[in-house]
């Protein structure tokens, strides 16, 4: 019987792409209104992510009122780009309305103009007072990441007045775990646990038990900043400050949490030159587009290389054995440099690798090469003699692979510096230019040595 008129069976085990799209094909909008009203906003986007563009359109057009908005705003940009421009002018406001103002703020940079400026005119003036606050500041900041939906009290008041404020404000904002605590100014003094502020008897002074000017951040920090603040920390929340010390907001680990997922998408898909907002089922020919530029510049790398192989063209027609073990050093000094180059991308990223300590990093990596390249140059000399039965070639692969195993390792700290003081994210071309690097110095040191010593 055709699958796609088959009365599909819904199994609890089974994935929900899986479920859902027999039921979209044969049309069954009853079953798939069951399956969405169980699902959380952020699971309703994986769903459409991983839909084919028509069904994703259908499965849409079946969202619960209410939550479009948070579905959207869990959207990666370019899926959210694919189900935006199909929506009527009149819908995209509707669900931009319901989102969170960070959230808002993102997809803002997506609407057209006269969207953008219908969407301002109908949000109530404290929604777009908090919305302008926000887009003031750029993209990756911790301006733009935080929520401007903070509570904060005086230093003067008692914890008494404090809970009796509390229970007029209910329901709190949500990862509610501290208060912060300004002057009459707004200035940031500090914070206020909630916990403590319960434990405590009514009559204590909000002063006497908050902690100072604690877990503060610049609205300019980037989020790659607050993200590692947060870690060191073990942080629940921060609040987020103005130049002058004002406070403007508050970050949440939960907003944290989304930019390290990110980030590690953004690195993963870095290293095949992909972008994190890509849509999987994006049509054929931006796709091909994308994915052709670095086709391309990987194309530029090996012909380079090739033709570094092809100045020693003598040698490998007299001593065959070069060629077969060409392949050999370097991979194993792509695999060192790889190790070193995440190592370092991970220390920038984290703030742990600084002009201070460059110098002391690039040599200790240099020695572990060094180290390595002894070790391992032994084992594939006595493998190399025991095939060809070759003293000299041997020793000729031995010294080139502990030449390319320190270069590589050298080159794994200083190709991420030098692109990010370069102002470019290491994660994208950092790996392609390490493997020029290495595949070029070893094929030089092996061909270089046998042409110097065996022809």
């Amino acid at each position: 019987m055709n699958s796609d008129t088959a009365s599909p069976e819904n199994t609890a085990d089974s994935p929900l792409v899986d479920q859902i799209i027999p039921y979209l094909k044969a049309g069954d909008d009853h079953k798939i209104d069951i399956i969405l009203s169980d699902l959380h906003p952020a699971e309703i986007a994986t769903l459409l992510e991983s839909l084919p563009k028509a069904l994703r359109q259908k499965l849409w057009r079946l969202i619960p009122d209410g939550v479009e908005g948070d579905v959207l705003s869990e959207l990666g940009e370019e899926a959210r780009g694919s189900i935006l421009v199909k929506m009527a002018d009149a819908d995209v406001v509707a669900a931009a309305e319901t989102m969170a103002v960070e959230d808002l703020a993102n997809v803002m940079d997506e609407l057209p103009v006269h969207i953008s400026e219908a969407l301002l005119e109908s949000l109530n003036y404290d929604h777009r007072k908090r919305l302008e606050a926000s887009l003031a500041f750029a993209e990756g900041t911790a301006g733009r990441l935080m929520s401007t939906n903070v509570i904060s009290v005086r230093k003067d008041v008692s914890i008494t007045v404090v809970l009796r404020y509390l229970r007029r404000l209910k329901p709190l904002p949500h990862h509610t775990d501290a208060l912060m605590v300004t002057d009459d100014n707004g200035i940031y003094l500090g914070k206020l646990p909630i916990v403590d502020a319960i434990a405590e008897r009514p009559e204590t002074l909000v002063a006497d038990i908050m902690l100072e000017m604690a877990d503060w951040v610049r609205a300019t920090a980037s989020d790659q900043d607050v993200s590692a603040l947060f870690d060191r920390r073990e942080l629940q929340s921060a609040a987020v400050v103005d130049e002058q010390g004002k406070l403007l907001g508050r970050i949440t680990v939960n907003d944290v949490v989304d930019v390290i997922l990110a980030k590690a998408d953004k690195s993963l898909l870095a290293l095949a030159g992909l972008n994190e907002e890509e849509d999987l089922f994006a049509p054929v020919l931006p796709s091909a587009k994308r994915r052709a530029i670095w086709l391309g510049i990987n194309l530029v790398t090996v012909f380079l290389a090739a033709w570094v192989i092809g100045r020693f063209e003598e040698a490998l027609d007299k001593i065959v054995a070069l060629a077969v073990l060409l392949p050999i050093v370097a991979s194993m000094g792509g695999i060192a440099g790889s190790q070193t180059l995440t190592l370092t991308i991970r220390g920038l990223a984290l703030s742990q690798v600084t002009k201070s300590n460059l110098r002391w990093l690039g040599n200790k990596e240099m020695a572990v090469g060094l180290l390595n390249g002894v070790a391992w140059s032994i084992v594939v000399a006595i493998v190399t003699f025991a095939w060809f039965q070759d003293t000299g070639i041997a020793l000729i692969i031995a010294a080139a692979m502990v030449l390319n195993l320190i270069a590589a390792s050298l080159s794994g700290v200083l190709i991420p510096v030098i692109l990010v003081r370069m102002a470019i994210d290491p994660a994208l071309p950092g790996p392609v230019i390490l493997t020029t690097v290495t595949d070029i110095i070893g094929f030089l040191s092996f061909l270089g040595l046998a042409t110097l010593f065996l022809i």
